[in-house]
């Protein structure tokens, strides 16, 4: 047998990670926190997560989990406790505050009855990060939040209505999670500036980048186009993801608008679906697909001409968006509307897979593309550079390392700790 099968690191430890969402949602950072905790019990460690029901990203209860209140599964070798939470059909201040409180109240009241070693949470949600938090004073243990998102600058930053009053309640939660990590993860460096400026010492904070957590495409292109009737003489330009506040979706809708030769392709769920579908009424060139499974996701994204990102023009510092990584890996080129400087830009300009255009602006967008279109070399060359960045920077092995790594470095601190 070889060497790294016998290798254990975690062995005889417990651990509990804290997460919203979490298997089987298939976007956002569910499939991270699954992976994470597979990895971890693969690891030698008895891995427990509380989480939600699933529902994200169409933000409805998934059906096989509507009228539980508490269920106790196994996937992969990890003990997953679920509880029941309020799902907000549609976003307000309000509504995300009622979301919050309830997980935040079923979490706290019925936790798993165990003492992990360590408890890890994911951040978004402002819940998690608290329940985390509290878990882990209860039982003495060090605390690890990661933050992929941070709620008080997204709140500040969205659009949300009752946004500012969202923002502050929102960083007042932040500033208690943060403050009581024994260490803090974040997935860029942009993010660091926050987080510091909750009163978190830059020497608590380490940097562990999502992975590309989806396979490379396999299909057949042209197949995958018939199949999904995207004419090859046709540009199709995809966006796949949630469709929220945040992502200012608008901007690919008055896109198709002004260009009919282009076929724009919006694929996801989320609280913002409805108003896109009726701001898109009457236009043959748009379509809506349902979220694609793990066996053909990479297959639909390389079959369009372009990926999209976007962003609300406000959205600088509180988001990285997770489908970016999926976007490197499938090889096309990517066209980001976003604002510059913020870690979405960032990210597309290291890739060097992408080209940068301004925010909420349809024909800075249709600029970009139809520069793609035209230049199918120079746009395969360019996407040619995802899976080259992925390779280099965004591996799985390389980002559970980096994780292994700061757990180790936590675990060791509280162990010289509880001998002095």
């Amino acid at each position: 047998m070889p060497d790294e099968e016998h290798h254990k690191p975690f062995e005889h430890r417990r651990l509990l990670v804290v997460s919203t969402n979490y298997a089987p949602e298939l976007t956002g950072i569910g499939p991270y926190a699954a992976q994470l905790a597979e990895h971890w019990a693969a690891s030698g460690a008895e891995t427990h997560v509380l989480t939600g029901m699933p529902h994200y990203p169409s933000w409805r209860t998934d059906p096989a989990y509507r009228g539980v209140w508490r269920a106790e599964e196994r996937r992969a070798g990890v003990t997953v406790h679920r509880r029941r939470h309020y799902v907000p059909p549609r976003q307000s201040a309000l509504r995300r505050a009622a979301f919050e409180a309830s997980v935040l109240a079923h979490g706290l009241v019925t936790a798993p009855a165990l003492r992990p070693d360590a408890v890890i949470s994911q951040m978004p949600s402002l819940a998690g990060g608290v329940i985390g938090a509290r878990l882990a004073r209860r039982h003495r243990v060090p605390y690890i939040p990661v933050v992929q998102d941070l709620m008080g600058a997204a709140a500040a930053q969205s659009g949300i209505r009752g946004g500012d009053r969202a923002a502050e309640l929102a960083s007042r939660a932040e500033r208690y999670a943060l403050g009581a990590a024994a260490l803090v993860g974040v997935i860029h460096e942009s993010f660091v500036p926050r987080v510091t400026a909750y009163g978190v010492d830059p020497g608590r904070i380490r940097l562990v980048p999502n992975w590309s957590h989806v396979q490379p495409p396999s299909g057949d292109r042209a197949a995958t186009r018939a199949r999904l009737g995207w004419r090859e003489d046709t540009p199709v330009v995809l966006h796949s993801g949630n469709m929220g506040l945040k992502q200012g979706l608008e901007v690919l809708v008055d896109a198709a608008r002004l260009a009919p030769e282009i076929r724009i392709v919006l694929m996801g769920d989320g609280n913002q679906r409805d108003a896109l579908l009726a701001r898109a009424a009457g236009l043959p060139n748009l379509d809506f697909l349902p979220p694609a499974g793990a066996e053909e996701f990479t297959d639909i994204l390389a079959a369009a001409d372009v990926l999209a990102v976007t962003q609300r023009a406000s959205v600088l510092d509180m988001s990285v968006p997770s489908k970016l990584t999926s976007y490197f890996v499938s090889g096309r080129p990517v066209v980001a509307s976003v604002a510059d400087g913020g870690g979405t830009a960032q990210e597309v300009q290291r890739s060097g897979a992408g080209l940068l255009v301004a925010p909420e602006d349809p024909a800075a967008v249709l600029g970009a593309v139809r520069k793609l279109v035209e230049s199918p070399e120079a746009a395969d060359e360019l996407g040619a550079h995802g899976p080259q960045y992925v390779a280099r920077h965004l591996g799985r092995e390389a980002g559970l390392a980096r994780f292994d790594a700061l757990l180790t470095e936590v675990l060791q601190d509280a162990r010289g700790r509880s001998r002095r």
